[in-house]
Protein backbone atom coordinates (compact mmCIF):
# COMPACT_ATOMS: atom_id res chain seq x y z
CA UNK A 1 0.00 0.00 0.00
CA UNK A 2 1.37 3.44 -0.95
CA UNK A 3 2.05 6.07 1.64
CA UNK A 4 -0.61 8.27 0.03
CA UNK A 5 -3.14 5.52 0.67
CA UNK A 6 -2.02 5.12 4.29
CA UNK A 7 -2.07 8.80 5.19
CA UNK A 8 -4.86 11.32 4.97
CA UNK A 9 -4.72 15.08 4.74
CA UNK A 10 -4.19 16.76 8.06
CA UNK A 11 -7.36 18.10 9.65
CA UNK A 12 -6.36 18.00 13.32
CA UNK A 13 -4.78 20.55 15.60
CA UNK A 14 -7.96 22.60 15.98
CA UNK A 15 -7.81 22.70 19.78
CA UNK A 16 -4.15 23.68 19.73
CA UNK A 17 -4.82 26.29 17.06
CA UNK A 18 -7.65 27.83 19.07
CA UNK A 19 -5.63 27.79 22.31
CA UNK A 20 -2.51 29.43 20.90
CA UNK A 21 -4.67 31.75 18.79
CA UNK A 22 -6.46 33.02 21.89
CA UNK A 23 -3.12 33.47 23.67
CA UNK A 24 -1.85 35.34 20.63
CA UNK A 25 -4.86 37.64 20.45
CA UNK A 26 -4.75 38.41 24.18
CA UNK A 27 -1.03 39.07 23.96
CA UNK A 28 -1.50 41.41 21.00
CA UNK A 29 -4.30 43.30 22.75
CA UNK A 30 -2.17 43.69 25.88
CA UNK A 31 0.87 44.69 23.85
CA UNK A 32 -0.93 47.36 21.83
CA UNK A 33 -2.87 48.58 24.87
CA UNK A 34 0.49 49.21 26.48
CA UNK A 35 0.95 52.18 24.16
CA UNK A 36 -1.53 54.05 26.34
CA UNK A 37 -0.65 52.57 29.73
CA UNK A 38 3.14 52.10 29.61
CA UNK A 39 4.04 54.66 26.96
CA UNK A 40 4.73 54.23 23.26
CA UNK A 41 8.50 53.74 23.59
CA UNK A 42 8.16 50.75 25.93
CA UNK A 43 5.28 49.23 23.96
CA UNK A 44 6.91 49.58 20.55
CA UNK A 45 10.36 48.45 21.69
CA UNK A 46 8.85 45.32 23.28
CA UNK A 47 6.92 44.70 20.07
CA UNK A 48 10.02 45.11 17.89
CA UNK A 49 11.92 42.59 20.02
CA UNK A 50 9.18 39.99 19.63
CA UNK A 51 8.60 40.76 15.96
CA UNK A 52 12.24 40.43 14.89
CA UNK A 53 12.52 37.17 16.84
CA UNK A 54 9.58 35.44 15.16
CA UNK A 55 9.92 36.84 11.64
CA UNK A 56 13.60 35.89 11.63
CA UNK A 57 12.73 32.25 12.30
CA UNK A 58 10.15 32.25 9.50
CA UNK A 59 12.62 33.67 6.97
CA UNK A 60 15.32 31.28 8.17
CA UNK A 61 12.86 28.41 7.60
CA UNK A 62 12.43 29.57 4.00
CA UNK A 63 16.20 29.63 3.58
CA UNK A 64 16.45 26.15 5.08
CA UNK A 65 13.86 24.95 2.57
CA UNK A 66 15.64 26.49 -0.42
CA UNK A 67 18.98 25.07 0.72
CA UNK A 68 17.46 21.58 0.91
CA UNK A 69 16.26 22.00 -2.67
CA UNK A 70 19.59 23.42 -3.85
CA UNK A 71 21.66 20.51 -2.51
CA UNK A 72 19.05 17.94 -3.68
CA UNK A 73 18.88 16.46 -0.20
CA UNK A 74 16.87 13.24 -0.21
CA UNK A 75 17.09 12.44 3.50
CA UNK A 76 14.95 15.43 4.46
CA UNK A 77 12.01 14.86 2.09
CA UNK A 78 9.92 13.49 4.97
CA UNK A 79 10.66 16.72 6.89
CA UNK A 80 10.07 19.11 4.00
CA UNK A 81 6.37 19.79 4.43
CA UNK A 82 6.99 20.91 8.01
CA UNK A 83 9.63 23.37 6.81
CA UNK A 84 7.28 24.58 4.08
CA UNK A 85 4.60 25.21 6.70
CA UNK A 86 7.00 27.16 8.88
CA UNK A 87 7.81 29.45 5.95
CA UNK A 88 4.10 29.83 5.09
CA UNK A 89 3.68 32.03 8.16
CA UNK A 90 5.45 34.89 6.36
CA UNK A 91 2.27 36.54 4.97
CA UNK A 92 1.09 37.04 8.56
CA UNK A 93 4.12 39.18 9.28
CA UNK A 94 3.05 41.66 6.63
CA UNK A 95 0.05 42.49 8.82
CA UNK A 96 2.10 42.29 12.02
CA UNK A 97 4.54 44.81 10.56
CA UNK A 98 1.89 47.57 10.79
CA UNK A 99 2.66 48.43 14.46
CA UNK A 100 6.37 48.68 13.59
CA UNK A 101 5.51 51.12 10.80
CA UNK A 102 3.22 53.13 13.05
CA UNK A 103 5.78 53.31 15.84
CA UNK A 104 8.80 54.27 13.74
CA UNK A 105 9.26 57.69 15.32
CA UNK A 106 9.42 56.05 18.76
CA UNK A 107 11.84 53.34 17.63
CA UNK A 108 14.26 54.92 15.18
CA UNK A 109 16.01 58.15 16.06
CA UNK A 110 16.68 58.90 12.39
CA UNK A 111 12.95 59.40 11.70
CA UNK A 112 12.88 62.66 13.68
CA UNK A 113 16.39 63.43 15.00
CA UNK A 114 16.22 65.40 18.27
CA UNK A 115 18.03 68.70 18.48
CA UNK A 116 19.99 67.38 21.47
CA UNK A 117 22.18 65.32 19.14
CA UNK A 118 25.61 66.67 18.41
CA UNK A 119 26.24 68.58 15.19
CA UNK A 120 28.43 65.73 13.97
CA UNK A 121 25.67 63.18 14.59
CA UNK A 122 23.08 65.35 12.85
CA UNK A 123 25.45 65.76 9.90
CA UNK A 124 25.96 62.00 9.65
CA UNK A 125 22.21 61.37 9.79
CA UNK A 126 21.71 63.93 7.05
CA UNK A 127 24.31 62.11 5.01
CA UNK A 128 22.42 58.81 5.45
CA UNK A 129 19.03 60.38 4.76
CA UNK A 130 18.77 59.11 1.14
CA UNK A 131 18.67 55.57 2.57
CA UNK A 132 17.24 56.14 6.05
CA UNK A 133 13.94 57.80 5.28
CA UNK A 134 10.42 56.58 5.98
CA UNK A 135 9.11 56.06 2.41
CA UNK A 136 12.18 54.09 1.32
CA UNK A 137 12.18 52.12 4.59
CA UNK A 138 8.58 51.02 4.01
CA UNK A 139 9.21 50.32 0.33
CA UNK A 140 12.14 48.09 1.19
CA UNK A 141 10.06 46.19 3.74
CA UNK A 142 7.39 45.68 1.07
CA UNK A 143 10.04 44.30 -1.27
CA UNK A 144 11.40 41.90 1.33
CA UNK A 145 7.96 40.50 2.11
CA UNK A 146 6.98 40.25 -1.55
CA UNK A 147 10.08 38.16 -2.29
CA UNK A 148 9.81 35.92 0.75
CA UNK A 149 6.07 35.36 0.40
CA UNK A 150 6.15 34.57 -3.32
CA UNK A 151 9.03 32.09 -3.07
CA UNK A 152 7.42 30.32 -0.10
CA UNK A 153 4.04 30.29 -1.86
CA UNK A 154 5.28 28.70 -5.08
CA UNK A 155 7.49 26.12 -3.37
CA UNK A 156 4.54 25.00 -1.24
CA UNK A 157 2.09 25.16 -4.13
CA UNK A 158 4.19 22.96 -6.41
CA UNK A 159 4.90 20.57 -3.54
CA UNK A 160 1.20 20.09 -2.74
CA UNK A 161 0.30 19.81 -6.43
CA UNK A 162 2.72 16.93 -6.65
CA UNK A 163 0.75 15.19 -3.89
CA UNK A 164 -2.11 14.96 -6.40
CA UNK A 165 -0.34 14.46 -9.71
CA UNK A 166 3.03 12.89 -8.91
CA UNK A 167 4.54 14.99 -11.70
CA UNK A 168 8.34 14.82 -11.48
CA UNK A 169 8.61 18.13 -13.33
CA UNK A 170 7.31 19.82 -10.19
CA UNK A 171 10.41 18.60 -8.33
CA UNK A 172 12.57 20.21 -11.01
CA UNK A 173 10.66 23.49 -10.72
CA UNK A 174 11.09 23.52 -6.94
CA UNK A 175 14.81 22.89 -7.25
CA UNK A 176 15.27 25.66 -9.82
CA UNK A 177 13.34 28.21 -7.78
CA UNK A 178 14.90 27.12 -4.50
CA UNK A 179 18.46 27.31 -5.85
CA UNK A 180 18.08 30.59 -7.73
CA UNK A 181 16.29 32.40 -4.90
CA UNK A 182 18.84 31.73 -2.13
CA UNK A 183 21.06 34.80 -2.70
CA UNK A 184 18.04 37.12 -2.98
CA UNK A 185 16.37 35.77 0.16
CA UNK A 186 19.66 36.04 2.04
CA UNK A 187 20.27 39.61 0.85
CA UNK A 188 16.72 40.61 1.78
CA UNK A 189 17.19 39.14 5.26
CA UNK A 190 20.51 40.98 5.61
CA UNK A 191 19.03 44.33 4.67
CA UNK A 192 15.99 43.68 6.88
CA UNK A 193 18.43 43.22 9.79
CA UNK A 194 20.10 46.49 8.83
CA UNK A 195 16.75 48.29 8.68
CA UNK A 196 14.92 46.84 11.68
CA UNK A 197 17.78 46.28 14.11
CA UNK A 198 21.02 47.98 13.12
CA UNK A 199 19.35 51.31 12.33
CA UNK A 200 18.19 51.52 15.95
CA UNK A 201 21.66 53.03 16.33
CA UNK A 202 22.00 54.68 12.91
CA UNK A 203 25.55 55.90 13.49
CA UNK A 204 26.82 52.34 14.02
CA UNK A 205 27.44 49.82 11.27
CA UNK A 206 28.73 46.29 10.82
CA UNK A 207 28.87 44.47 7.49
CA UNK A 208 28.58 41.14 9.32
CA UNK A 209 25.48 42.07 11.32
CA UNK A 210 23.02 40.55 8.83
CA UNK A 211 24.85 37.23 9.01
CA UNK A 212 24.78 37.42 12.81
CA UNK A 213 21.00 37.87 12.78
CA UNK A 214 20.61 35.07 10.24
CA UNK A 215 22.78 32.66 12.26
CA UNK A 216 20.65 32.97 15.39
CA UNK A 217 17.40 32.68 13.45
CA UNK A 218 18.66 29.70 11.43
CA UNK A 219 19.67 27.62 14.44
CA UNK A 220 16.26 28.46 15.96
CA UNK A 221 14.47 27.27 12.81
CA UNK A 222 16.30 23.94 13.06
CA UNK A 223 15.32 23.80 16.74
CA UNK A 224 11.63 24.23 15.93
CA UNK A 225 11.88 21.51 13.27
CA UNK A 226 13.34 19.14 15.88
CA UNK A 227 10.60 19.97 18.38
CA UNK A 228 7.87 19.53 15.76
CA UNK A 229 9.38 16.20 14.65
CA UNK A 230 9.55 14.96 18.25
CA UNK A 231 6.03 15.88 19.30
CA UNK A 232 4.29 15.63 15.92
CA UNK A 233 3.96 11.85 16.02
CA UNK A 234 0.18 11.53 16.02
CA UNK A 235 -1.94 10.19 13.17
CA UNK A 236 -1.39 11.94 9.82
CA UNK A 237 1.58 13.92 11.13
CA UNK A 238 5.09 13.56 9.73
CA UNK A 239 6.81 12.96 13.07
CA UNK A 240 5.91 9.29 13.19
CA UNK A 241 7.85 8.75 9.95
CA UNK A 242 11.03 10.50 11.09
CA UNK A 243 13.73 7.92 11.88
CA UNK A 244 16.43 8.08 14.51
CA UNK A 245 18.95 8.53 11.69
CA UNK A 246 17.13 11.69 10.63
CA UNK A 247 17.03 12.97 14.21
CA UNK A 248 20.76 12.34 14.36
CA UNK A 249 21.27 14.42 11.23
CA UNK A 250 19.08 17.20 12.61
CA UNK A 251 21.15 17.12 15.80
CA UNK A 252 24.34 17.46 13.76
CA UNK A 253 22.86 20.44 11.93
CA UNK A 254 21.95 21.98 15.29
CA UNK A 255 25.50 21.46 16.51
CA UNK A 256 27.03 22.87 13.33
CA UNK A 257 24.95 26.05 13.30
CA UNK A 258 25.37 26.58 17.04
CA UNK A 259 29.09 26.71 16.29
CA UNK A 260 28.41 28.91 13.25
CA UNK A 261 26.49 31.42 15.39
CA UNK A 262 29.41 31.57 17.83
CA UNK A 263 31.90 32.00 14.99
CA UNK A 264 29.96 34.92 13.49
CA UNK A 265 29.38 36.52 16.91
CA UNK A 266 33.09 36.28 17.75
CA UNK A 267 34.12 37.51 14.29
CA UNK A 268 31.96 40.62 14.60
CA UNK A 269 33.28 41.37 18.10
CA UNK A 270 36.91 40.64 17.25
CA UNK A 271 37.00 42.75 14.08
CA UNK A 272 35.43 45.75 15.83
CA UNK A 273 37.69 45.33 18.89
CA UNK A 274 40.84 45.13 16.76
CA UNK A 275 39.91 48.13 14.62
CA UNK A 276 38.93 50.17 17.72
CA UNK A 277 37.17 52.81 15.61
CA UNK A 278 35.02 55.31 17.54
CA UNK A 279 32.05 54.86 15.20
CA UNK A 280 32.04 51.04 15.63
CA UNK A 281 32.82 50.33 19.29
CA UNK A 282 29.82 52.04 21.02
CA UNK A 283 27.45 49.20 20.11
CA UNK A 284 29.52 46.67 22.04
CA UNK A 285 30.48 49.07 24.81
CA UNK A 286 26.79 49.61 25.56
CA UNK A 287 26.07 45.87 25.57
CA UNK A 288 29.05 44.78 27.68
CA UNK A 289 28.85 47.30 30.53
CA UNK A 290 26.56 47.77 33.50
CA UNK A 291 23.53 45.51 33.67
CA UNK A 292 24.05 44.26 30.13
CA UNK A 293 27.38 42.60 30.91
CA UNK A 294 25.79 39.50 32.56
CA UNK A 295 23.55 39.15 29.50
CA UNK A 296 26.59 39.17 27.22
CA UNK A 297 28.22 36.49 29.40
CA UNK A 298 25.02 34.43 29.29
CA UNK A 299 25.09 34.48 25.49
CA UNK A 300 28.64 33.11 25.46
CA UNK A 301 27.77 30.37 27.93
CA UNK A 302 24.10 29.71 27.21
CA UNK A 303 23.92 30.25 23.47
CA UNK A 304 27.18 28.49 22.65
CA UNK A 305 29.11 26.59 25.33
CA UNK A 306 26.24 24.71 26.97
CA UNK A 307 24.43 23.51 23.81
CA UNK A 308 27.72 22.93 21.94
CA UNK A 309 29.17 20.51 24.49
CA UNK A 310 25.83 18.79 25.07
CA UNK A 311 25.33 18.28 21.33
CA UNK A 312 28.75 16.62 21.00
CA UNK A 313 27.07 13.53 22.47
CA UNK A 314 26.09 11.07 19.77
CA UNK A 315 23.71 9.20 22.06
CA UNK A 316 21.77 12.38 22.86
CA UNK A 317 21.17 13.05 19.17
CA UNK A 318 19.59 9.60 18.96
CA UNK A 319 17.10 10.43 21.75
CA UNK A 320 14.48 12.76 20.24
CA UNK A 321 12.99 14.02 23.50
CA UNK A 322 16.33 14.93 25.02
CA UNK A 323 17.34 16.57 21.75
CA UNK A 324 14.07 18.53 21.80
CA UNK A 325 14.90 19.92 25.25
CA UNK A 326 18.22 21.20 23.92
CA UNK A 327 16.29 22.78 21.02
CA UNK A 328 13.93 24.49 23.49
CA UNK A 329 16.92 25.87 25.39
CA UNK A 330 18.38 27.27 22.15
CA UNK A 331 15.09 28.99 21.36
CA UNK A 332 15.25 30.65 24.78
CA UNK A 333 18.89 31.65 24.26
CA UNK A 334 18.03 33.19 20.89
CA UNK A 335 15.24 35.19 22.55
CA UNK A 336 17.81 36.57 25.00
CA UNK A 337 20.12 37.33 22.06
CA UNK A 338 17.37 39.23 20.22
CA UNK A 339 16.52 41.13 23.41
CA UNK A 340 20.22 42.01 23.75
CA UNK A 341 20.24 43.39 20.20
CA UNK A 342 17.13 45.56 20.65
CA UNK A 343 16.69 46.72 24.22
CA UNK A 344 19.99 48.41 25.17
CA UNK A 345 19.02 51.31 22.90
CA UNK A 346 15.97 51.96 25.09
CA UNK A 347 17.40 50.88 28.46
CA UNK A 348 21.14 51.67 28.43
CA UNK A 349 21.70 50.91 32.10
CA UNK A 350 20.71 47.27 31.88
CA UNK A 351 17.75 44.96 31.29
CA UNK A 352 14.46 46.40 32.41
CA UNK A 353 12.09 43.49 31.98
CA UNK A 354 8.52 44.61 31.44
CA UNK A 355 5.24 42.66 31.18
CA UNK A 356 4.86 44.02 27.64
CA UNK A 357 7.97 42.08 26.59
CA UNK A 358 6.19 38.83 27.43
CA UNK A 359 2.85 40.05 26.08
CA UNK A 360 4.33 40.92 22.69
CA UNK A 361 6.35 37.69 22.56
CA UNK A 362 3.32 35.51 23.33
CA UNK A 363 1.07 37.62 21.12
CA UNK A 364 3.15 37.37 17.97
CA UNK A 365 4.28 33.82 18.74
CA UNK A 366 0.76 32.57 19.44
CA UNK A 367 -0.63 34.07 16.24
CA UNK A 368 2.29 32.70 14.23
CA UNK A 369 1.81 29.14 15.50
CA UNK A 370 -1.96 29.30 15.03
CA UNK A 371 -1.55 30.66 11.51
CA UNK A 372 0.94 27.90 10.66
CA UNK A 373 -1.43 25.17 11.87
CA UNK A 374 -4.26 26.75 9.86
CA UNK A 375 -2.13 26.88 6.69
CA UNK A 376 -1.15 23.23 7.17
CA UNK A 377 -4.70 21.92 7.44
CA UNK A 378 -6.06 20.26 4.33
CA UNK A 379 -2.64 19.07 3.17
CA UNK A 380 -0.60 15.92 3.68
CA UNK A 381 2.06 16.21 6.36
CA UNK A 382 4.66 14.74 4.03
CA UNK A 383 5.11 15.08 0.25
CA UNK A 384 3.44 11.73 -0.37
CA UNK A 385 4.26 11.52 -4.12
CA UNK A 386 7.72 13.03 -4.12
CA UNK A 387 9.95 10.74 -6.23
CA UNK A 388 12.56 10.61 -3.45
CA UNK A 389 10.26 9.97 -0.52
CA UNK A 390 11.13 6.27 -0.36
CA UNK A 391 14.82 7.18 -0.17
CA UNK A 392 14.03 9.49 2.72
CA UNK A 393 11.99 6.85 4.57
CA UNK A 394 14.83 4.31 4.24
CA UNK A 395 17.57 6.82 5.14
CA UNK A 396 20.50 5.54 7.16
CA UNK A 397 23.59 7.34 8.36
CA UNK A 398 26.33 7.38 5.69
Amino acid sequence: MSLAAQMQVYTGGKKTMRAVGVIGLLGMVASLSGIAFAGPKQAYSSYLFAYTYWVGISVASLLLLTIFHAVKARWMVVLRRAVETMSLTLPLFIVLFIPVALGMKHLFVWVAPPSTLSKEALHLLQHKQPYLNVPFFLARAGGYFALWTLVGHFLHRWSTQQDLTGDVKLTVKQRILGTSSIPFIALAMTFAAFDWLMSLDPLWFSTIFGTYYFAGAFVSAISILIIASTYGQTTNLFGRLVSLAQFHSLGKLLLAFTAFWAYIAFSQFMLIWVANLPEETPWFILRTQGGWFPVAIFLVVGHFLIPFFILLSQSLKLQPRRLAWVAIWILFAHAVDTYWMVMPVFSPGGPSLHPLDLAAFLGIGGLTIAFGIWRHQGHYSVPVRDPYLDDSLSYTQP
